[in-house]
């Protein structure tokens, strides 16, 4: 299981996201540059050049047309997968933490941080209409007074948002009305990270309490917990096997006062029904800020506070593995 080795941000990995096909990587970090990679070769295609701030969001549409970017340099932008034009700048009174397009492509959601007196807002907008990103008016903006929103995905069919909040709690925002649908608060901490099965039917949520839980996405029915020593920063569920991987790791600002083994910062992989651990692999040199797999399900990815991105394909034993109960 020889890694591909990607060199291409100078600061840390924020997210790593794969379009459907998963023949490109998207990877942003905290040091402006979006980068896409063939997912196949570790070769680099472009950047999608713009942004003056850390970039903390990448999602990428259903037939890999455009991409949306979020940043802390309080804008979000929309550019044009194949040739990196940007082809709309919505700009915001705080940072943008986390961003999606809903499974038509047409509506997109993101939401700002709470900071500098402005309050953290969950903003709708479609792009079908020219005039709402001129204005730069949302169809529709949630404000979240109480706790700000760390991570959200789109539900299935697009008719609302699952977002995780600092507290630890997960929210259903429609996306028609803006109410709360439903709430769940399984976690005791922050929220790090959210991302859903292939079929949406799932989520799994990763989370400062060093627990990894999987949910129902229309139901927000707790289903499983994964349990490790130190904070998850994310979590990513398998296409096709029963499986889940996990990175973590220690705060960034505390690795320097804890114990220097290697192991701390490796992807564990956990059985999803029996909530056993398996596996371990290797190889950052610091927590592990996010995983994700590819939608064959034959490789994962992992991008480290080290600013590196690791491709791993899986050998021929893993698919042919069955955990003893």
């Amino acid at each position: 299981m020889k890694p591909i080795l990607l060199q291409g941000h100078e600061r840390s990995i924020t997210q790593i996201k794969y379009n459907r096909e998963g023949d490109l990587l998207f990877s942003v970090a905290k040091d402006t540059v979006t980068n896409v990679w063939y997912s196949v070769n570790g070769e680099r295609l472009g950047t999608y050049n713009g942004h003056t701030g850390a970039v903390w969001c990448v999602d990428c549409d259903w037939d890999t047309k455009n991409v949306l970017t979020g940043s802390a340099d309080n804008s979000c932008r929309l550019w044009d997968c194949e040739t990196g034009k940007q082809l709309a700048l919505l700009n915001t009174n705080s940072a943008v933490r986390t961003c999606g397009f809903d499974f038509s492509g047409n509506i997109i959601m993101f939401s700002t941080d709470k900071q500098m007196g402005y309050q953290c807002f969950l903003n709708f907008f479609d792009l079908r209409d020219p005039q709402q990103i001129e204005d730069n008016q949302p169809y529709q903006s949630i404000p979240c007074s109480d706790y700000k929103i760390t991570s959200a995905v789109w539900g299935p069919l697009g008719e609302f948002v699952i977002a995780g909040h600092e507290n630890g709690e997960i929210n259903q925002f429609s996306a028609k009305s803006g109410e709360i649908l439903k709430k769940g608060k399984e976690h005791t901490k922050q929220i790090n990270d959210i991302q859903t099965s292939v079929d949406l039917t799932m989520f799994i949520s990763a989370s400062k309490d060093n627990t990894a839980k999987l949910f129902d996405c229309s139901s927000l029915d707790h289903i499983k917990t994964f349990r490790t020593e130190r904070p998850v920063n994310s979590a990513a569920i398998s296409p096709i096997m029963d499986h889940v991987v996990m990175g973590g790791g220690q705060e960034a600002m505390e690795v320097t006062t804890t114990s220097t083994r290697i192991g701390k910062f490796e992807a564990r992989f956990f059985h999803a029904a029996y909530e056993e651990e398996f596996g371990r692999v290797k190889g950052h040199f610091g927590p592990i800020n996010c995983v994700a797999f590819h939608p064959d399900g034959k490789s994962y990815s992992s991008g480290g506070e080290d600013g590196y991105v690791r491709i791993h394909y899986f050998d021929p034993q893993y698919f042919d593995f069955e955990l003893e109960a």
